[in-house]
């Protein structure tokens, strides 16, 4: 029996107790070239016992590459399933995004075909049948759904994650449920809506980050679930970096923005429902609004990382909404469960197809901040594609927050290590290697050097003040040089609306493949030998 009850107690559908089947007994119902759905989204609510148990079929029974499927999930999961699918050869396609190093090794080798999405398009396309509209059914094969508990009428009730498990109910006819008894019950913390499909897609009713508009089950036929495993398996959940001076940096930066917006009227004293994407900035913007003036703040975005639980202990945060838990594995989660009900009271979960769905992003007036891998001076900004070829990760969801937002923000460090300069990649570029978001979604440029208000201005003072606010002071003179140079040149041709030199454009990232840095003498077409 675990600390947190009995499979007997988490499954109240009692006709479904006679499909309790051991991980490895669901082996069975794995065929190869099958596309799956899978629960979660980041390394939270992802289902654990069987695809372990059919990762280790694989590779003891030497089937690489024999058995192979297509993922479909809300976004990444733990990287001890589909990372090790990956490296066990058992992945042909993965949708929407991914984080693993063997994963993304697998993509960028084309051994793994990968499409990237905005994730609130994703849920809906997958509920309407798109991505197995050339299978024999229309449909997926079979489903993997994590539940803290199925109700009395087989409705399921998520752990730490929405993700898309609605749609996946609507695209799929059979379904393994994972009961995760290894944690506490999420029951009461989710607010789940099956959203029809057009022309009947119901209005989202959400006026507030707390606005309850649904259940807390997602409704489930009992004739669809063939199995029904338990499981003692957390969450692996994501890995943050030390706040550091860069970071610390910019999350100034941004609460002094925050501040002089609401002198000038322009935000309220509690400002608006704020949205951070994934990673270490976004954790440390986050933490930097725990210390930070404002209260009474809400949160409607798709991941609650470590910081948020500092946001709530300092008392300054009301509610959150969200997708995802996206904690940290040894810190976030461990914290998280101590004090659940406290932290319980003030989150609420939705699926992804609530959480990123543009209308309640526009109502609220979110204030969106997410990181890219490098944004230009004109702001376009690339957030999925080192070199403008290699996927690192996929666009998630920032596209939709950065398009609907009140405030659109992007922030990065000004520069990068390179293996042979410490500031050898400078994340402000004259135009990026490929672009993502459009220099008409976003509102702000943040580094440590300082932040770019863009917001009313043509593309040329966006690009002065990006430079002179926001890069690197090693690469100031390169990129106020390749601004003049380019501006002299179009104005002549009298294209001079946003000037670009297609011969100079790329010039810095063709210098750091060849020479291992972003430092240029000078703007000539030749790329610069290594001296």
């Amino acid at each position: 029996m675990s600390e947190y009850g009995t499979l007997q107690e988490r499954v109240r559908c009692r006709s479904l107790l006679d499909r309790v089947m051991k991980p490895e007994e669901t082996i069975q119902f794995f065929k190869d070239g099958m596309s799956l759905g899978w629960s979660g989204f980041t390394p939270a609510g992802y289902p654990k016992a069987v695809p372990i148990a059919l990762a280790d079929h694989v590779e003891k029974n030497n089937l690489q590459g024999k058995m192979r499927f297509s993922i479909f999930s809300g976004a990444s999961v733990g990287a001890e399933t589909e990372d090790r699918w990956a490296t066990l050869d058992m992945i042909d396609r993965r949708w929407p995004y991914q984080t693993g190093k063997n994963i993304a090794a697998g993509i960028n080798e084309g051994r793994i075909r990968m499409g990237d999405k905005h994730l609130s398009l994703f849920a809906q396309d997958l509920g309407y049948g798109f991505y197995t509209k050339d299978t024999q059914s229309g449909k997926l094969d079979l489903a993997i759904i994590e539940v803290s508990a199925i109700t009395e009428d087989g409705g399921l009730v998520p752990t730490s994650s929405g993700g898309v498990i609605p749609e996946i109910l609507m695209a799929c006819d059979r379904i393994i449920v994972e009961v995760n008894l290894g944690q506490p019950s999420f029951e009461g913390m989710h607010d789940n809506i099956v959203c029809n499909t057009p022309p009947h897609r119901q209005v989202l009713h959400i006026t507030r980050a707390d606005s309850r508009i649904g259940t807390s089950y997602v409704p489930c036929d009992p004739a669809k679930i063939i199995a029904v495993v338990e499981s003692r398996y957390r969450d692996n959940g994501r890995a943050f970096s030390e706040q550091d001076t860069t970071s610390e940096a910019i999350a100034n930066h941004i609460i002094d923005f925050f501040t002089h917006e609401v002198k000038a009227g322009r935000l309220p004293k509690n400002l608006l429902p704020l949205q951070s994407g994934v990673g270490s900035i976004a954790n440390a913007v986050i933490g930097g609004l725990a210390k930070g003036p404002f209260t009474n703040l809400s949160v409607y975005t798709e991941v609650l990382q470590d910081t948020m639980l500092d946001l709530i202990d300092s008392g300054k945060l009301d509610c959150a909404s969200s997708c995802s838990l996206s904690l940290s594995k040894d810190e976030g989660f461990p914290r998280f469960f101590a004090n659940m009900d406290k932290y319980s009271g003030k989150i609420l979960l939705r699926p992804l197809a609530v959480s990123n769905a543009p209308e309640p992003i526009r109502r609220l007036g979110v204030i969106a901040m997410n990181t890219p891998v490098e944004i230009d001076i004109y702001a376009h900004a690339n957030s999925t594609l080192v070199g403008g070829t290699r996927m690192i990760n996929g666009i998630g969801g920032s596209g939709d927050f950065l398009r609907n937002g009140f405030l659109k923000i992007m922030h990065t460090p000004s520069s990068r290590p390179s293996k042979t300069d410490p500031n050898g990649i400078t994340c402000v570029v004259p135009h990026c290697s490929h672009i993502d978001h459009t220099e008409h979604d976003l509102d702000c440029v943040v580094t440590e050097q300082g932040l770019a208000d863009v917001r009313g201005m043509a593309p040329k003072e966006r690009a002065k003040r990006i430079i002179e606010k926001c890069a690197h002071p090693d690469y100031k003179p390169i990129l106020s040089e390749y601004l003049e140079i380019a501006t002299k040149d179009c104005i002549a041709r009298k294209v001079g609306h946003e000037p670009q030199l297609w011969d100079k454009a790329f010039k810095m990232q063709l210098n750091l493949a060849q020479n291992g840095t972003m430092k240029i003498k000078n703007w000539d077409v030749k790329i610069d030998l290594c001296e």
